[in-house]
C-alpha cells in the first residue's frame, strides 16, 4: 500500500500558478493597457490634426474659387467707350482691389455689385455693396463684410497689362482704368509657423 502511493505521488496535491507566474502575468497585462492606451491617445491626436488641417484646406479652396468667380466677373468696358455702368473705372493697388462686378447669390443667379478685396487686420475681407446706377439718387446702403481667411500676413495683389500704349505688358503693382488687365494675381502669406499654403492664384478678367 505504501509503495503504491510512493510511485503514485502524494494524494491530494493540485497543480496551479506560482505567485511569480501571477505576478508576471499581471506584469504583461499592465504593459498591454499602457501601449493599448498610447496607441489610442497617438490616434486621436493624428485624427485632430488631420481634422484641422482639413478645415484649413477647405477654407484656402473656397474662397480661391470665390475670389476666381468674383475677378473673372469684372464689368467689361463696352467696346465703343460710350458711358455706362461697366465703364466704372477698376482701382487697384497692392494691398486692395476695387471694381464693379457680379456677385453670386447663391441661388444660381448673380447680382452688380461694388466689390471691394482687402486686408484688415490679418484679415482677407470681402466687402460689397448693390451697384447703384450714377444717375440713381438713392443712398448707398452700407457694406457688406464677408471674412475669407483670417490669420493672413500680407495681401500682395499685381496686375498684368501696359500702363500706357507705349510700353510693354509687366506686372504692375497699381491699375486704374476703365477696362481690366488681363491678368490679375493674388499672393498671400501667413504668419511665421502657419503650415497653410497658398499657391498664386492667376485670373484672367471677363475670360
Amino acid at each position: 500500500m505504501a509503495g503504491s502511493i510512493a510511485r503514485n505521488g502524494a494524494p491530494g496535491r493540485q497543480s496551479g500558478f506560482t505567485l511569480l507566474e501571477m505576478l508576471v502575468v499581471v506584469v504583461v497585462l499592465g504593459l498591454l493597457v499602457v501601449g493599448l492606451t498610447q496607441g489610442v491617445r497617438a490616434g486621436l491626436a493624428m485624427w485632430s490634426a488631420q481634422q484641422r488641417r482639413l478645415g484649413e484646406t477647405t477654407e484656402l479652396d473656397a474662397s480661391a474659387r470665390l475670389l476666381r468667380t468674383l475677378l473673372t466677373g469684372i464689368a467689361a468696358a463696352p467696346a465703343d467707350g460710350s458711358a455706362g455702368a461697366a465703364t466704372d473705372a477698376i482701382k487697384g493697388q497692392s494691398d486692395q482691389l476695387v471694381f464693379v462686378g457680379d456677385l453670386p447669390t447663391g441661388l444660381g443667379t448673380t447680382r452688380r455689385a461694388d466689390i471691394t478685396i482687402a486686408l484688415r487686420g490679418h484679415r482677407l475681407v470681402l466687402s460689397w455693396t448693390p451697384h447703384l446706377h450714377e444717375l440713381s439718387v438713392a443712398p448707398a446702403p452700407p457694406p457688406v463684410q464677408t471674412e475669407l481667411i483670417r490669420g493672413v500676413a500680407h495681401l500682395d495683389l499685381a496686375y498684368w497689362g501696359a500702363t500706357s500704349p507705349d510700353q510693354p505688358e509687366a506686372w504692375q503693382s497699381q491699375w486704374t482704368g476703365a477696362a481690366a488687365p488681363a491678368l490679375i494675381r493674388v499672393r498671400l502669406g501667413f504668419k511665421k509657423g502657419d503650415r497653410r499654403r497658398w499657391p498664386d492664384l492667376i485670373v484672367a478678367p471677363q475670360l
